[in-house]
């Protein structure tokens, strides 16, 4: 059998492109993917495995803000338990790549998989407003709403502007514009965004004030962000047409 340096060299080979990918997923989230992957790989475990290992974790540490109420072990516990599983979500296309086992299937569960997180978390943070916080008004309930509209409208609509542009390029791997050189100012400013933040903002789940004001700040940003894709995504589809 391989040993785990020979497999972590394969997987550094068989990355996806760096572009549009912040900082956190290039630099910390995919190399922990990496490892994850090469652990996966040694065990004999298929990608849709390595899928729903992460789901476990994800969806435990989901759980804990529901259920569980809010404390600093808490807090620990349920940012490790995402990032765990975010990092995981990295794994099983690397692991898929790297033994040519992927397919519709395992990209199908990978998707339900990662929308399932986006509607469960902020359902969640709604849950856990509503039994553990003492919030300065009711109108605070609203917030993990609209930050739940926001999430799955920047999914879907990412997702569709991906498969309308390789539709539009006659199947080719990427649609046109995806080739250009990673920008490093890109993958800073795209920070904010990245779900591996997003998990960070957990650590600070034993102070209301803290969370509230982290988790609002967030949601704004991906407010900010979400309009900016939208434009962005129609104008490259609009352009797709023009060819």
């Amino acid at each position: 059998m391989e040993t785990t340096t020979t497999v972590l060299g394969r997987l550094r080979g068989a990355q996806k492109t760096a572009k549009g990918v912040s900082l956190y997923s290039r630099y910390v989230n995919r190399p922990a993917g990496r490892v994850f992957a090469a652990g996966a790989y040694r065990l004999g475990m298929t990608p849709n495995q390595v899928t729903l290992t992460s789901a476990v974790f994800t969806f435990t540490a989901i759980a804990c803000v529901a259920l569980v109420r809010p404390g600093p072990w808490t807090a620990v516990l349920v940012y490790l338990g995402l990032a765990l599983g975010f990092a995981l979500d990295s794994a099983d296309g690397q692991l898929a790549r790297l033994t040519g086992r992927g397919g519709p299937d395992g990209e199908w569960l990978d998707h339900v998989v990662d929308c399932a997180k986006m509607i469960l978390v902020h359902t969640a943070v709604l849950i856990a407003f509503h039994r553990y916080f003492t919030l300065p008004g009711d109108a605070w309930l609203l917030l993990p709403l609209g930050f739940l509209f926001v999430a799955v409208l920047t999914f879907c609509a990412g997702l569709l502007r991906e498969q309308l542009g390789k539709a539009a390029a006659h199947g080719a791997d990427r649609a046109p514009g995806l080739a250009a050189p990673p920008s490093r100012l890109r993958a800073v400013a795209l920070l904010p965004a990245d779900y591996g933040v997003f998990c960070l903002v957990f650590l600070l789940l034993a102070d209301e004030t803290a969370f509230r004001t982290g988790y609002a700040v967030l949601a704004a940003v991906h407010t900010l962000f979400l309009v900016l894709f939208l434009g962005k995504w129609f104008r490259e589809l609009k352009a797709l047409r023009a060819h």
